[in-house]
């Protein structure tokens, strides 16, 4: 770490574009369903967002993301219990992971 320069210090986060924001946005709504697994508006949005995130990186030719996007659309839709936010959460948080490569140039 320099600690001449501070701003050096910090990780850099790459600009969020619109892939990007629904990644965020959809993290932050599973995070919600652990205060009210049975939100049908926060699992509604989910499902536009998982929809969203599936055809951006489909056309930016993305291939794990949209296999997941699949996937976590399955568990959006199952009955709600603790497991099920887990999978949601952990799911947006591997999305973020992998935009967030790809768009660092790793991908």
């Amino acid at each position: 770490m320099n600690g001449d320069n501070p701003a050096q210090d910090r990780p850099r986060e790459p600009l969020l574009d619109d892939l990007g924001k629904a990644i965020v946005e959809g993290r932050e709504q599973a995070a919600f369903l652990w205060q009210a697994p049975e939100d049908g508006d926060a699992r509604a949005r989910i499902l536009e967002l998982l929809g969203v995130i599936r055809t951006q990186s489909a056309g930016q030719g993305r291939r794990e993301m949209p296999r997941l996007c699949d996937e976590l659309t399955n568990w959006a839709k199952a009955s709600p219990s603790p497991q099920q936010v887990d999978i949601l959460q952990d799911g947006f948080e591997r999305l973020y992971k992998l935009w967030s490569a790809a768009k660092s140039g790793l991908l």
